[in-house]
């Protein structure tokens, strides 16, 4: 490789020969730089005639010279020049490395309530579409004529349900142990500590059981679908399945809302069981109760009414936290931070409309008198 400068008639001239690959001389541009500089020189001529193989390295070279060259009003003169090597200077000229800000314009009171108004009614307007698309798609399973793999609703099925069984158990035993501790402590000023049975029966089948299992499936099975999702969104997998005509919803969000819709209910039956099974080690274990007196009340105080009643809000509560799951995980944005705010606002939104749905349920059912 050979790189000769000279100046001539108030010109740089630059001879390229041989190869340049792997060029590394920062004295030699550091040369360049100087004798460009003086103030007898007009022009930047440089020759590429006997120029052969060439890498990054040369094209960095001759990118700072012709920068600097533009920066002090000198002519550049590319003689010779093999296409490829003018192609990738002007395309590194024609990226604007120091894009200017845009200016922030201080908005008022209302501009704000207004802007904000505006993106609450977009945000309802794209979930109302999601939810519309999901019945759709139910309708198209329930016809014979949904995109859904069997075998995925199988490995969702088993995602959520045995494999949630430990740690629904462990939850619910908790539960049902500190209701019991909680009751024993107002019920024992009454000499009344038989009633923590029919407390803990009560509060595991009616609600604790189901709001349990909804908040522990919300954080593990509802992040994996937003994280899964979420990752084929930035891989582009999903705009693969729209190039290929096949519905996002019934390919990817269908199998997880009939999976979960199908074992939270299963799962409320578990944590009832564990959690009266909580009370009863607190009971028995140390209030002194006998163990037949201990299930006696229990069983009185179990009524099909709560049991089902518990069934329904978990029902319910796999419906929200399937969709949110899904919902986040779709409209995920494209690089990984994305998916990390997409879990966070998975689990944050199906805890909340959990919460919301309770209220609601409770409301209607305290109206109907059940």
């Amino acid at each position: 490789m050979k790189l000769d400068f000279s100046v001539v008639d108030k010109a740089l001239q630059l001879n390229l020969e041989g190869d340049f690959i792997g060029y590394d001389n920062p004295e030699l541009l550091h040369k360049l730089q100087e004798a460009l500089l003086r103030a007898d020189v007009k022009t930047l001529s440089i020759d590429g005639k006997n120029l052969q193989k060439w890498d990054s390295t040369l094209v960095v070279i001759l990118f700072e010279l012709i920068k600097l060259a533009g920066e002090k009003k000198k002519d550049v003169r590319q003689l010779n020049w093999p296409r490829n090597l003018s192609k990738l200077l002007n395309l590194a000229f024609s990226v604007d490395r120091k894009p200017e800000r845009p200016k922030q314009t201080d908005e008022g009171f209302l501009e704000e309530v207004g802007s904000f108004t505006l993106d609450v009614w977009a945000s309802i307007q794209k979930g109302m579409n999601f939810i519309g698309q999901v019945l759709r798609s139910l309708g198209r399973l329930f016809s014979g004529k949904a995109v859904m793999r069997r075998v995925d609703w199988l490995f969702a099925l088993e995602d959520c349900s045995y494999k949630a069984v430990g740690i629904v158990s462990l939850i619910s035993f908790m539960v049902g142990l500190i209701l019991a501790f909680v009751g024993a402590i107002q019920l024992k000023n009454f000499g009344a500590q038989i009633y923590v049975a029919s407390l803990v029966a009560i509060g595991m089948t009616r609600i604790m059981g189901a709001i349990m299992v909804g908040v522990v499936m919300a954080g593990r099975t509802g992040a994996s679908y937003a994280a899964t999702i979420g990752t084929m969104q930035v891989n582009e997998e999903i705009d693969a399945l729209k190039t290929m005509g096949i519905p996002v919803t019934d390919f990817l969000v269908l199998p997880r809302i009939a999976a979960l819709t199908l074992t939270m209910p299963l799962l409320v039956i578990l944590a009832d069981f564990m959690g009266v099974i909580g009370g009863a080690s607190v009971g028995i274990g140390m209030l002194g109760i006998s163990p037949e007196e201990y299930w006696n009340y229990t069983l009185k105080a179990l009524d099909m009414e709560n049991f089902l009643v518990g069934l329904f809000h978990g029902l319910v509560f796999g419906i929200i936290i399937s969709i949110c799951g899904c919902y986040f995980g779709i409209y995920c944005g494209r690089n990984a931070d994305s998916v990390g705010k997409a879990t966070t606002q998975a689990v944050v939104s199906a805890i909340v409309w959990m919460i919301v749905a309770t209220g609601i349920i409770t409301w209607i059912f305290e109206v109907l008198g059940i």
